[in-house]
């Protein structure tokens, strides 16, 4: 008799991934420049763990399919201290990862900023503890427990915020930098995850954080999400993640045209020229003008679609505006038909 279901499905999600690691792994290991006296280690692979159910499967997941691909499989969890006895839980989750034949598997402490709100800052410590984890064991790939719940919350988020189609298209399966992170789960619900655990008689932590109104994520879950459903019907999660898939196919293509367009639009100074800016359509123009911004100083996470109208209207809307401040004390200005953008 075969798995359970839901376990199954888990497996596969992670032998998929897994798949793809090792073929890149290999084409990198026979490049010319690669030392080719020995056969290369086999990679490594870290599971993200905070012991809630998606990533308990998703570590129950690894642990069962490396050894058949000859992969070596870790883990690491993040204590980010914001609940009395987070240091207590993250030690039970290292013992639970190293009961399920994972190593090496560590226990990071962050502190948590301020800047971007709570959710922001945990979120940002947390990626800088797992890459400097990933980078200290000098691992492939690190793998991320987010459901295809997550990525529907995710867009939802992002429709909100009037971030645009980039927004929209959610969380990546493979993102970070040469595509560290790997998200198995993105086509998977959360109680297929959950219902994995069961069967496996898995422990797993349900952070209170998760259920707190306080955090907007937690009122989206329980309370947004469920009144989509009820006032439309089911199926919404499964549109909205099919929503992320066709924004992020649109957003890359439109990335590619901007990054040729920009090319076109300087002068032999390397200056923007307006004229040529106006001629495109607005959503590879404003590309542009991101790129520009971002290059000139400006911080990616800061910079807005508000921003980014405003310097628009310098191209689209020239009326002898002054210039246009930008986060990271970037100014945009309109002189003799060029765009001038520059940190001071």
């Amino acid at each position: 008799m075969g798995p359970h279901p839901a376990v199954a499905a888990i497996r596969l999600a992670v032998r998929r991934v897994l798949h793809d690691l090792l073929t890149e792994h290999r084409t990198a290991a026979a490049l010319p420049h690669a030392p080719s006296h020995e056969p290369p280690p086999p990679p490594l692979v870290l599971v993200a763990c905070s012991g809630g159910a998606d990533s308990m499967a998703l570590a129950s997941a690894l642990a069962f399919e490396s050894p058949k691909l000859g992969i070596r499989a870790g883990g690491v969890t993040v204590d980010h201290g914001l609940q009395p006895g987070s240091d207590v839980r993250a030690a039970e989750v290292v013992q639970r990862l190293r009961e399920l034949g994972l190593d090496p598997v560590d226990s990071v402490a962050v502190t948590v900023g301020r800047a971007g709100g709570p959710e922001a800052a945990a979120r940002d410590a947390r990626y800088a503890a797992l890459d400097t984890a990933a980078e200290r064991h000098g691992a492939a790939a690190v793998l991320l427990g987010h459901t295809r719940d997550d990525q529907a919350e995710t867009v939802l988020l992002g429709l909100a915020r009037g971030s645009g189609i980039r927004s929209l298209s959610g969380m990546a399966a493979v993102s970070g930098a040469g595509g560290r992170y790997r998200r198995p789960f993105l086509e998977l619900d959360r109680q297929t995850a959950r219902k994995a655990c069961m069967v496996q008689s898995l422990p797993v932590w349900d952070d209170p954080h998760n259920a707190d109104p306080a955090y907007t994520r937690s009122r989206l879950r329980h309370e947004g999400l469920p009144a989509l459903e009820k006032a439309l019907g089911k199926g919404v999660v499964e549109a909205l993640a099919r929503t992320a898939q066709l924004s992020r196919d649109d957003a890359d293509a439109l990335d590619s045209w901007a990054t040729q367009a920009e090319a076109t639009v300087r002068d032999a100074a390397g200056q923007l020229e307006c004229a040529k800016l106006y001629a495109l359509p607005p959503a590879v123009r404003r590309r542009v003008l991101r790129r520009a911004a971002i290059a000139a100083g400006a911080p990616a996470g800061s910079l807005f679609a508000r921003h980014l109208e405003e310097v628009d209207r310098l191209i689209t809307g020239w009326r002898g505006q002054g210039a246009i401040n930008l986060p990271g004390k970037v100014m945009a200005r309109r002189q003799g038909g060029r765009l001038v953008i520059r940190q001071g």
